[in-house]
């Protein structure tokens, strides 16, 4: 018995260490660039943990969202068009801060759910009945995602998972245009 039990595990009938090395490099790599565009329960736990610290409290909101809306303009200077109601002309009135503080409310609310499905599909829903009705086109949800990509990590520092981030934000994005 001992000596077919050596012989069972003799080097010549195992696959070489080295190569087993890179076969299980190869699938960690894999495994690693498939979750990279995943929006799995890790990146949703991260966004939420971010955001919350991005999002701050009170007067940060404020000036997270002038952040955002003086980039966003910077570069979609003709959205302002859809923001004629709300004072868009004046990212610093209390009009325009009032509406801010609905949108970023709207985006605290879906990152809020992002592990509930059922209810995050309810409220893009929702979303996406108020962007069609203004004739919301989704060039603007790329630049608003891209602004998101600037100004969070500017609150964030070293902590901001851009993968984590862009791969949820395409779930909110494609919600909210009806995809």
């Amino acid at each position: 018995r001992l000596v077919i039990s050596q012989a069972s595990s003799s080097p010549r009938n195992s696959p070489p260490c080295g190569k087993m090395k890179a076969v299980i490099a190869v699938l960690v790599g894999l495994v690693a660039f498939a979750m990279a565009d995943e929006c799995g329960p890790l990146q949703r736990l991260k966004i939420k943990q971010q955001w919350a610290k991005a999002y701050g409290e009170g007067q940060e909101r404020e000036f997270l969202g002038i952040s955002i809306w003086k980039a966003f303009f910077k570069l979609e200077p003709n959205a302002r068009k859809f923001f004629s109601g709300v004072g868009g002309d004046d990212i610093h009135s209390g009009k325009f801060q009032a509406h801010s503080t609905r949108v970023l409310a709207g985006v605290d609310l879906c990152i809020s759910v992002l592990d509930s499905e059922a209810v995050l599909i309810q409220i893009l829903t929702h979303l996406a009945g108020q962007h069609k009705e203004r004739g919301i086109s989704g060039n603007y949800f790329d630049t608003f995602g891209d602004v998101l990509m600037e100004v969070i990590p500017a609150q964030l520092g070293r902590c901001f998972d851009e993968h984590a981030w862009r791969a949820c934000y395409k779930v909110i994005k494609n919600g909210i245009q009806g995809k």
